[in-house]
């Protein structure tokens, strides 16, 4: 039984209300504050995403800010320009419009009769990457942020690009936006204006795939929002929360190392979710932990956070490789500065698969099936369902593997592992993927971290240079940062392939790449295990919600599938989100989306991607559905874009559109 706080405040909800903009254009907002706040005004909190808080992020803001208004903090969730029942059109992600609106907002809220003139921003994946980048525009009254599964460079670890290469969910999210900016505002909300503020962004929807497939290493583009162009800019608090098991884990060590703001890091085993309600487990007291850096920044209250520890990070036990984790064991270590490390250890590649101390020379060449990657799981474990990846054997067998003897005694690994490579290609491009593995005496393979290059970016991600045949390269691959604790009987694998679909995009060519051993190491960040974490972090608590009617249930699976005949290898998504009904203002809703990855395994031609996502929302008499559909194929020179967009009211379609986009491949 989970403790219930002691609140100190009554407070009242805003269902809905405007914030009105310089330009005429109106933001959609709700709101929790405490009923005395304009009697004795408290400090705000701003979260600011494009999730719709009618229905998309509805239940998730009722199980948050609640609490801190409770405890004498105006919440107010605001959706961005062009989404739920806000004006106006969203056109991408994090473009200075966004950000320049944010500011605006901050500066409302800071005028307000109930606000104190002292405001914080947070938020998880959108809403963490602009109140960074809100944060660097030092609006005065932004004292302190906290920035959750964020990062702080677009191109190299968002949702598009890894090491250069090409990401599938480039294209997976780019069907998945279109389908959340093109649902209906609710009527009951905008009775007078909803269907025209419909139609004018379905009319207007943009192309998001193509707009990232124009850029594709990190140009200007891509550097606008990066904070870490700029660390300096950032003067407020920062407080960074992510977790191991999802995608934007390695922007913490980076930031915790660039920021020279007043600076914290919380990094437990946790996905693509708040902690106070993580997958895997153990939770921890997200809500608490928050509110204790809200009143020291926001309220000046001398609580002693900033005496504590500055990174608390969560060294995981080995566990058998699943597709899903209940809990995951370990422990949580403590430190001032990032690494936390105690030691590095070396390992030389031999020609005979070790991983040794010992000086090694010759020379390996790999050269994968197209398919190997089959078993590398989502790239953001967001939804939670067989999400991780799986037994690695399968695609160890289609890399050049380099393994330890057995460990006499266990390693701690904490930190990213670093490869250095002096490496040829056959062709004139090429992808280097590499993964560390914890080998158990049975034999099962779990991935534990991995790095990908196109080695078309060894020069940097902002330097792109096309690889000419038979030069040698000198590469660095920075594996992703983790905490994993490898058993002593247990065996350390690396392996390293020239294809991992469907993660990344094939290269255009199939290419043979050679290491040159003598020049290669693998570098391992270790901890001794001591420095551990003295504080309690308390259970995970959510606020009590508004009642819902469920009507279909939730359901994820992913299927693999290899056709005997020619060794296609297709991977199947099918996540359906299940329907209900908020009972308070009757409104149903429901999502489903279907993702299709395909590839052979020789032909890098061959690889097809198309993800489909459909939406309903519905009360008696009123029905709208939203169908997006976005398929992707190559040849040598170009992608090839399909996508749709219908949309139906009462059954009867009112929008559909179709484009057809052909794009140079450019780097990728």
């Amino acid at each position: 039984m989970k403790n219930i706080p002691e609140f100190t405040e009554a407070i009242e909800e805003w269902t809905h209300f405007f914030i009105p903009l310089a330009d005429g254009i109106k933001l959609a907002a709700r709101a929790w504050l405490p009923i005395n706040a304009i009697e004795q005004p408290v400090p705000a909190i701003l979260e600011y995403i494009p999730y719709r808080k009618r229905d998309g992020t509805a239940i998730r803001d009722e199980q948050m800010h609640p609490y801190w208004a409770a405890f004498g903090y105006a919440c107010v969730r605001v959706d961005i320009r062009g989404s739920g029942e806000s004006d106006g059109l969203l056109l991408d992600e994090y473009l200075q419009q966004e950000l320049d609106d944010a500011v605006e907002v901050i500066g409302w809220l800071e005028n307000q009769d109930w606000c104190s003139g002292k405001v914080g921003m947070m938020g998880k994946s959108w809403g963490g990457f602009n109140c960074l980048q809100v944060a660097a525009m030092r609006p005065s009254a932004l004292k302190a942020i906290i920035t959750v599964c964020s990062t702080d460079d677009r191109y190299a670890d968002d949702i598009h690009y890894r090491g250069g290469a090409l990401l599938i969910e480039n294209f997976s999210w780019a069907s998945t936006i279109s389908g959340y900016m093109a649902k209906s505002p609710d009527p009951l909300l905008l009775p007078e204006t909803w269907r025209e503020h419909w139609l004018e962004r379905l009319q207007n929807m943009p192309f998001f795939a193509k707009n990232w497939l124009e850029h594709t290493y990190k140009d200007a583009y891509w550097k606008h929002g990066s904070i870490n162009e700029d660390y300096s800019a950032i003067e407020a608090a920062v407080y960074c929360v992510g977790g191991w098991g999802d995608a934007y884990s390695v922007a913490i060590p980076r930031m915790m190392q660039g920021l020279s703001s007043p600076k914290k890091a919380l990094i437990g085993p946790w996905a693509h979710k708040y902690p106070n309600f993580a997958s895997p487990k153990p939770e921890m007291d997200f809500l608490g932990e928050s509110k204790r850096w809200w009143d020291y920044w926001l309220k000046g209250i001398n609580n002693g956070i900033m005496d504590e520890a500055v990174i608390a990070a969560y060294i995981q036990d080995s566990v058998p490789p699943q597709t899903s984790y209940e809990e995951r064991p370990g422990i949580w270590v403590e430190g001032n500065q990032w690494p936390l490390q105690s030691h590095t250890v070396d390992f030389n590649l031999s020609p005979s698969g070790q991983l040794t101390n010992l000086r090694t020379k010759g020379s390996v060449s790999v050269q994968s099936p197209l398919t190997t990657g089959s078993s590398s799981g989502e790239y953001c474990v967001i939804w939670c369902g067989p999400d991780f990846p799986t037994d690695q054997r399968l695609d160890d067998i289609n890399s050049i593997c380099f393994d330890t003897e057995p460990l006499e005694n266990s390693i701690s690994i904490l930190g990213a592992s670093e490869l250095k490579l002096a490496i040829t290609s056959d062709q004139d491009c090429g992808q280097v993927v590499v993964r560390l593995c914890d080998v158990s005496p049975s034999g099962s393979s779990k991935r534990i971290s991995y790095g990908v290059l196109n080695l078309a970016m060894r020069n940097g991600l902002d330097c792109p240079k096309i690889v000419v045949p038979g030069e040698v390269m000198d590469v660095s691959i920075k594996l992703d940062d983790t905490g994993y604790e490898i058993p002593a009987g247990h065996k350390l694998r690396l392996a390293v392939s020239t294809a991992y679909f469907p993660l990344i995009w094939p290269a255009p060519k199939k290419a043979k790449l050679t290491l040159d051993l003598a020049s290669s190491c693998l570098t391992i960040p270790c901890h001794d295990r001591s420095a551990t974490l003295v504080r309690d972090l308390g259970q995970g608590y959510v606020c009590p919600v508004k009642k819902t009617k469920k009507i279909r249930p939730e359901k994820h699976e992913r299927l693999i599938q290899i056709d005997a005949k020619d060794g296609l290898v297709t991977t199947s998504i099918n996540d359906d989100f299940g329907e209900f009904t908020f009972l308070e203002h009757n409104l149903t809703v429901g999502e489903s989306c279907n993702e299709t990855h395909s590839i052979l395994p020789d032909d890098p031609y061959s690889a097809m991607s198309e993800c489909s996502w459909h939406s309903n929302q519905s009360r008696p008499g009123w029905n709208v559905n939203v169908y997006t559909q976005l398929k992707v194929t190559c040849d040598a020179e170009y992608f090839y874009l399909n996508s749709s967009l219908k949309a139906l009211e009462n059954g009867v379609q009112i929008h559909h559109h179709k484009s057809q986009e052909k794009l140079p491949r450019g780097f990728s």
